[in-house]
């Protein structure tokens, strides 16, 4: 299992257009990936959890990858939340 901090950097936030992607970046990876902010962790292939967990631009996250390809997986969701949504 790998863990990294980083800061959302997604100007508008994620809402439910940039939950959906970052939900479809995750489900490209066999590895568990998980989210957490504020002692909240949420499963970042679970659309509703990824919108329960409500980050906003600017917060600190912590990403947990567990799995097969979860050097693949981190690289993939930090690049996501620290490129604007790109």
């Amino acid at each position: 299992m790998i863990s990294e901090s980083v800061t959302v950097q997604i100007s508008s936030g994620l809402e439910t257009r940039p939950i959906a992607m970052l939900v479809q970046v995750a489900s490209r990876f066999q590895s568990s990936i998980q989210l957490e902010c504020d002692s909240r962790k949420v499963n970042a292939k679970s659309i509703m959890g990824m919108m329960a967990l409500g980050l906003d631009n600017g917060e600190r996250v912590m990403i947990h990858a567990d799995g097969s390809d979860e050097t693949e997986a981190m690289k993939s969701i930090c690049d996501y939340l620290t490129k604007d949504g790109r």
